[in-house]
């Protein structure tokens, strides 16, 4: 398959070269321009698992009547993704199709351990459209315990090694730094990191790869206490400022700006009502200067507003929260029900387009 699609998709081998010096100058303006309406400063907040402490940006005398400002539209046109050997241009949203290999994850737990049938999942999503395939092997639902390294690779790492060549960029979803090691050594574009690089040599793993794609999420604790620490003065701004803070970190850690996308993180750490604020103030997200990647798919929240249904029959209500997402802004939504999803976007799009009457 050609890694064109749509006009969205196009392989990119070898990143311009530059100087070291040039490129910490444009780091450290990028930096300043990204922190100057958020103006940040650090707080400490609980520690991980690992015993470090994340810290929480919060912004200085930010209130709820001064908030961030952007165009989504604008930023469609704007803004690429670098993500290994793919470069992909966000005119319009994509779609990143989910390939859990777990036997516990909250949606699907179980249904594609064997690698043949995650690949097969692989294989069906491509055909159904996805412009992105993200595959994992440690669930982070709510109260998830942790995976050991080896047998996250032990899931993980055939598929990836087939799915490299279905001709669509391939994301892994993991926090642990030689996972991200293995998994980029075997071909994959993108790190999806709900933890933001910050579990141990994580964030230096990435910086030493020259082109692979990394979200940062946002999630307060980890997914066995998040939902406990889900407290917060102004949830919109406060994910904007770790986000910001993050962006920070791996720009400084020597990260081309081009290869990070954000994720606010519906459903890490935040209540029905904190997910529905950050959902309707979104599009302030934008003022961070780099793509969204937003995942909402069959999550708890849409059980909760549809009545208390279970995972597998919250599509209708996945499909709403992405056409959302995305006029609020989202350049990727992450979905189990790809097909649905890019049948949605399809009608929403063209419905959205101005009507010209017949001569």
């Amino acid at each position: 398959m050609a890694g064109l699609r749509d006009g969205v998709l196009q392989r990119h081998h070898r990143l311009p070269g530059s100087t070291a010096d040039s490129e910490q100058k444009d780091r450290a303006k990028t930096w300043v321009a990204l922190a100057a309406p958020l103006q940040l400063r650090m707080v400490p907040t609980t520690p991980s698992t690992t015993g470090a402490t994340p810290g929480h940006a919060l912004p200085v005398g930010a209130t709820a009547a001064a908030p961030i400002s952007a165009t989504p539209e604008a930023t469609h046109q704007l803004l690429h993704w670098q993500a290994g050997r793919f470069r992909l241009a966000l005119r319009q949203a994509l779609v990143m199709g989910i390939v859990n290999i777990t036997p516990d994850s909250f949606s699907d737990g179980g249904q594609k351990v064997d690698p043949r049938q995650a690949l097969q999942r692989c294989e069906q999503l491509v055909r159904e459209g996805a412009h992105i395939l993200d595959i994992g092997g440690e669930s982070t639902r709510p109260g998830a315990p942790p995976v050991p390294a080896a047998e996250e690779l032990r899931r993980v790492l055939p598929v990836v090694r087939a799915a490299v060549t279905l001709g669509v960029p391939v994301s892994v979803d993991t926090s642990k730094a030689e996972v991200m090691r293995a998994v980029l050594d075997a071909g994959a574009d993108i790190i999806n990191d709900v933890r933001a690089l910050r579990e141990p040599l994580a964030l230096q793993t990435c910086a030493a790869h020259p082109s692979a794609g990394l979200c940062l999420m946002h999630m307060v604790g980890d997914p066995a206490t998040m939902q406990s620490l889900a407290v917060y003065d102004d949830v919109t701004r406060q994910v904007a400022a770790f986000l910001a803070a993050q962006l920070q970190r791996v720009l400084l850690a020597g990260v081309a700006l081009e290869r990070v996308v954000l994720d606010p993180g519906y459903g890490f750490g935040k209540t029905l009502e904190q997910n529905c604020q950050l959902l309707a103030q979104q599009a302030q997200l934008l003022a961070l200067g780099r793509p969204l990647l937003v995942g909402l798919s069959r999550k708890g929240m849409l059980g909760t507003l549809t009545g208390g249904k279970p995972a597998h029959e919250r599509v209708p209500a996945s499909v709403a929260a992405a056409l959302a997402a995305v006029e609020a802004g989202a350049h990727v939504v992450r979905v189990h029900d790809v097909a649905a999803t890019v049948d949605a976007l399809k009608v929403w799009r063209r419905l959205r387009q101005p009507f010209v009457a017949a001569a």
